[in-house]
């Protein structure tokens, strides 16, 4: 009953997009296909697309479309708007964005019945809504402009390499797989490449001597280390690893240093201990030794990070570089001009992988795919084949089936960040038809950090979502209730025994970095400007204290006391929830409070995969000519996930995957 009324109003959401619920034309399109003449002009209609309102600009002359253009949109860049380098140039090599493609289509075939844009429906229909509008001010008879408009077909192709995914980690592998030397070509099911590696924060963990220098190294962090070396080890792996770090440390203490202390040995100890020491320490290791040279390998690339080290949500450590760009575009942004430079790379968008084709020898051989028209076509890859399609947290029925570890609840009724991602355990599907074995699959993480109206990582608050030293988390009784410094399950856990299931952000006008609340020009991470976040609810804003806590109706002493409570713990006190993490007292306004939620976020588990990402067996084996890298493995998070180890994981697995698929055909 209950997944039968959400998907009633998910059609009803769609519809009401695309104007299925508009009220008829009162005129009926003419016997002899002739179109009533238009009013030839300029004209303009404004209509709700995803994000906000969609401008959109349409010149016509008595009996045909001129022109159409969006002339104002806040869709989310490479998803529903276009995706743009640092420079602010399109790049469309990835495929076209719907306020690209669609007026384009509504020209070329002067007709309004175009297909959407796989991944991006509602913006796709705002468009359309907004040519109607134009035209019917034009006085046309919209019925006469709905023409079929025949759907693009693929052919069968082939190239030294497939990768299945247009995520961060299959542009990786591509990529990486085209330096080496081979054809590509990769297989995107939406209408742009960039998976949720796009939407995600753009943070990248790895030690980096030169700017930790620049941090200095308190009692407490260093607690951190001293308590994680004195456990009992587990397994000799663990124990070796324990002693590496051990040395290292006791080398740094016999210094004199009083920067930040961190090595790869470090980064790799701490993952596993807080993935409940489930991963593969293996695996973890291949991710953390390797986490700097992929950073100077996208660099090398044209990805650009700030200057600043900081300590992303869950990461535990002040070792995160974030994106110059906004979201994941930086990143994506990269891969596509370094594909569109390559001159051996191929991207098929709108085409979606069905099965994996194995040779006579059982070796993976290429994938049979589907078109937008349905059509069924092969994609051969002489080399092998690379999964990249993600994991299954858009998937509730996988999510539901899978949540065996105990951790968490019923989650039929928590959202999930990646509402609208490709994120359906499609990959895993295949790759378990052709003997793959799983691992970790009842691993599903939720993350603190989204808004309470969709459950998305949008709508940010002024201050940076990654500067976890800068703000505090309050529940609706005004209250702290976690350390905001720790682990993402262990906060969600608590998020979720609150009132409503929910929490504010809150963070003052003090601190490095303050963003001018009153500056016309500031934007979120996603496009939005403070008037629009206040206006429809994603901030509160106050410019003092008691003011903001009778927006928020909760008792003001008692806010006031939390805030008083957490300033001593900046100038010394014991926090009392075990924060590490602090360099900001909040002492002025505005003040401003973000609502958010816990919401299913990534899943760990997927299939298994040895040190150089091929695809394992039940019995442990390679399975020939596959190969998977990203969301889509297990083993590598264990029962947590760090906080910037997601696209640590993408760019390394990735470019693993290229590399070895290549190295393994010669």
């Amino acid at each position: 009953m209950k997944k039968g009324l959400l998907l009633l109003l998910s059609l009803f959401m769609v519809c009401s997009a695309a104007g299925c619920t508009s009220a008829p034309s009162n005129k009926e399109p003419s016997s002899d296909g002739s179109k009533t003449a238009m009013k030839a002009g300029t004209y303009t209609a404004v209509t709700p697309g995803m994000n906000d309102d969609v401008e959109v600009t349409v010149e016509v002359t008595e009996d045909s479309i001129v022109s159409v253009t969006v002339t104002k949109d806040s869709e989310t860049p490479g998803i529903g708007g276009a995706l743009k380098n640092a420079e602010g140039e399109v790049l469309i090599e990835g495929g076209k964005a719907p306020t690209q493609l669609i007026p384009e289509k509504i020209v070329a075939n002067q007709s309004l019945a175009v297909d959407a844009v796989t991944g991006a429906t509602i913006t796709s229909a705002a468009i359309v809504n907004g040519v109607k509008d134009c035209l019917t001010q034009a006085g046309a008879n919209v019925d006469e402009w709905m023409s079929e408009v025949a759907l693009e077909t693929r052919e069968d192709a082939s190239a030294d390499v497939v990768v299945i995914g247009g995520g961060g980690a299959g542009l990786a592998a591509a990529i990486a797989a085209s330096q080496g030397g081979a054809s590509v070509i990769i297989i995107e099911k939406n209408g742009e490449v960039g998976g949720d590696t796009l939407v995600c924060g753009a943070i990248y963990n790895t030690p980096d001597e030169e700017l930790q220098s620049q941090v200095t190294m308190t009692d407490a962090v260093k607690a951190t280390i001293e308590s994680a070396l004195a456990e009992e080890p587990v397994s000799e792996e663990h124990e070796a690893l324990q002693k590496e770090v051990q040395a290292q440390w006791d080398e740094y203490k016999a210094s004199g240093r009083t920067d930040l202390f961190d090595t790869k040995e470090w980064y790799a100890l701490q993952t596993w201990i807080n993935g409940d020491k489930i991963a593969n320490l293996e695996l973890v290791k291949v991710l953390c030794y390797n986490s700097y040279e992929g950073l100077e390998w996208i660099e090398s690339l044209g990805m650009t990070f700030s200057d600043i080290i900081s300590q992303g949500a869950g990461s535990l450590w002040q070792r995160t570089h974030t994106s110059t760009m906004a979201m994941g575009t930086g990143f994506i942004s990269t891969y596509v001009e370094n594909i569109k430079n390559s001159g051996n790379i191929t991207v098929m968008t709108e085409s979606t992988a069905k099965q994996l084709v194995q040779d006579e020898n059982s070796k993976v051989t290429g994938v049979i795919c589907t078109d937008k028209a349905g059509n069924e076509f092969t994609v051969t890859g002489n080399m092998g084949v690379i999964l990249s399609t993600g994991g299954f947290a858009a998937n509730s029925t996988m999510v539901e089936e899978y949540n065996t570890s105990g951790k968490w609840n019923d989650l039929s009724e928590v959202m999930t960040t990646n509402r609208f991602s490709s994120s359906q355990g499609d990959g895993i599907s295949m790759a378990l038809e052709v003997g793959a074995s799983l691992t970790d699959m009842e691993q599903i993480q939720l993350l603190y950090l989204g808004n309470v109206k969709d459950g998305q990582l949008t709508k940010y608050p002024p201050r940076d979502v990654n500067g976890t030293d800068q703000i505090i988390f309050i529940n609706k009784e005004g209250e702290r209730f976690v350390r905001e410094d720790g682990r993402r399950d262990e906060i969600c856990l608590s998020v979720i025994d609150q009132t409503d299931s929910m929490f504010y952000m809150l963070e003052s006008g003090d601190g490095a970095g303050y963003v001018d609340i009153n500056d016309p020009e500031w934007r979120s991470a996603d496009g939005f400007t403070f008037e629009y976040l206040e206006e429809n609810g994603f901030i509160v804003v106050a410019d003092t204290l008691e003011e903001l806590a009778g927006k928020l109706n909760m008792d003001a002493a008692t806010l006031q006391a939390t805030v008083d409570a957490f300033n001593a713990a900046v100038d010394g006190a014991e926090d009392e929830f075990g924060r590490t993490l602090f360099s900001t007292k909040l002492e002025n306004g505005p003040w401003v409070a973000t609502a958010r939620q816990a919401c299913v976020h990534h899943t760990m588990g997927g299939v298994t995969i040895d040190t150089e990402t091929r695809v394992l067996d039940e019995a442990g084996n390679p399975i020939s000519g596959l190969y998977a890298a990203g969301e889509i493995t297990g083993g590598i998070h264990g029962g947590n996930r760090l906080g910037g180890n997601a696209v640590v994981d993408t760019v390394v697995f990735g470019k693993l995957a290229g590399d070895t698929i290549v190295k393994d055909a010669q």
